[in-house]
């Protein structure tokens, strides 16, 4: 296959209300064809100050709309993003080495999470407080609790759901009359251009109420980040970044959903049958790329091996391929360096006794460009892993699935709990008492009861513990998060 050496699409950066050029650009490699998808003007630290300046001038007229204006935005957006679900998930497909089948349901979940934080501001803003003092000395007082805006949201996104999370935060953000500074990945910032340009296009929006700053974050990320013309920070990656972040943010509001190592604990009453689906598709949907992707199996001595043998059987249909066949589970990794990190851990965890019961290999079936070779790691699967293997500890975005033993419940909890990581985790079993009691006891901000961690569109709020994150996301959660109270004294 030809390397492509033209991009297939230039996107500018957008301050202001108004596009522009830069003298530098992000170049995006094609994850399904290979050479270069496209080039998108890279904001320098000028330009990113003059977003800051746009998304703080603009605050005071973001403050005087309504939520009926700003719900009808929303859904303006929406409509735009369903008008484009084509465009955007080749987009997404090349940019991010997506299935088509799974680009195409993004698109569509990214636009209805920008009809739900239409629906939740409406539901938020109706739902204002009335009080009565009831201290001694504040006989009489009377005060309106609402909410308002809190100011400017810097939105800054990650690779492996490049619009569905960017809803996530953009959405929330206008819906509770914030100005926004969006800054995405630069691995796949080409269907954020695309949603700059659908928000670019909808009539009502203040100028500078939306900016779109793609750029290197070591250029950037510190001049947004550490500005204190920002007043929150909405923002998912890993761990080592949140924390930076937090660093140079000063006293902003700060939202950020970080690395994950979900456990899966598997009890000897559980059905196996289920357990197996949920495990492969839980470890292996979207190469492993998610946070909230089953991490490490833990599974009760007794069942072990058996379940092994069924997870065997379940993977039977996660291949990688060609990304615009609708049958195709995988593609090549978001880059080199992200399959030498799972290749590290993988030879980690054999080196120290795990069984490399299937794959473990850096192969492309025929099909796939040669260029993404090194890109693509097999569907794998390791049983027996010791605990002190490293990939039970550190986030592996990678399609592995990983199976550990433990001895007894105490055993399976003191195994989940042990790591700095801590977004989710799931239990399976026919106990329903016993359930309960894990689930309570895993320390993970959510835990799923036989089923594979899983968010849906945001309706049930979701975050981690430790250096998983803080708050919790979701669309009701991040407008709460977006805004603030003020009360009005009478």
């Amino acid at each position: 296959m030809m390397r492509q050496t033209a991009p297939q699409r230039t996107e500018q950066m957008y301050i202001d209300g108004a596009w522009l050029e830069a003298e530098s650009a992000v170049s995006v490699t094609d994850l399904a064809e290979g050479g270069l998808f496209a080039e998108v003007a890279a904001a320098d630290a000028d330009r990113a100050r003059a977003a800051l300046a746009a998304a703080d001038r603009v605050k005071p007229e973001l403050r005087q709309t309504t939520v009926v204006e700003r719900g009808q935005w929303c859904e303006a957006i929406a409509e735009g993003l369903r008008d484009r679900v084509d465009e955007l998930a080749e987009v997404i497909t090349r940019e991010a080495g997506k299935p088509i089948s799974s680009a195409r349901g993004e698109v569509a979940s990214a636009a209805e999470r920008f009809d739900r934080a239409a629906e939740e501001a409406r539901n938020i803003v109706s739902k204002g407080q009335f009080r009565e003092g009831s201290t001694a000395g504040h006989e009489g007082w009377q005060a309106i609790v609402k909410h308002e805006p809190i100011g400017a949201v810097l939105c800054i996104t990650p690779y492996n759901y490049p619009l569905a999370t960017t809803a996530l935060q953009v959405a929330p953000a206008l819906a509770a009359g914030n100005s926004i500074i969006l800054k995405p990945s630069s691995y796949t910032p080409v269907s954020a251009a695309i949603l700059a340009d659908v928000i670019a296009d909808v009539e009502g929006i203040p100028t500078g109420a939306f900016n779109f700053v793609p750029g290197p974050g070591s250029e950037i990320g510190d001049v947004l980040s550490g500005d204190d013309r920002i007043n929150a920070i909405a923002m998912t990656g890993s761990s080592g970044m949140g924390k930076h972040i937090a660093r140079e943010s000063g006293m902003v509001n700060l939202h950020l959903e970080l690395g994950g190592n979900a456990p899966v604990i598997v009890f000897e009453d559980a059905d196996l049958n289920a357990v197996a689906g949920a495990c492969v598709s839980g470890s292996f949907k979207y190469g492993g790329q998610r946070c909230s992707a089953v991490s490490r199996v833990l599974a009760q001595e007794s069942v072990h091996d058996e379940l092994v043998e069924q997870m065997t059987a379940a993977m039977e249909g996660w291949q990688i391929g060609d990304l615009f066949n609708e049958s195709t589970t995988l593609g090549p990794l978001i880059s080199e360096g992200q399959a030498d990190w799972v290749e590290e851990l993988v030879e980690d965890a054999v080196d120290r006794g795990a069984d490399l019961v299937r794959g473990g290999e850096r192969t492309a079936p025929a099909g796939v460009p040669d260029e993404l070779e090194s890109q693509c790691f097999e569907p794998t699967l390791l049983a027996n892993v010791p605990h002190d293997a490293r990939i039970l500890n550190e986030e592996q975005f990678g399609p592995v699935a990983v199976l550990t033993s433990f001895a007894d419940q105490e055993e399976a909890l003191e195994i989940a709990n042990d790591t700095d990581l801590a977004l989710d985790a799931a239990v399976f079993t026919s106990d329903y008492e016993r359930a309960l009691d894990v689930a309570e006891r895993v320390d993970a901000g959510g835990v799923r009861i036989n089923g594979a961690p899983s968010h849906g569109l945001g309706d049930i709020p979701f975050g981690g513990n430790k250096d998983s994150g803080i708050g919790r996301e979701g669309i009701d959660a991040s407008i709460h998060a977006m805004m603030r109270t003020k009360s009005i004294i009478l």
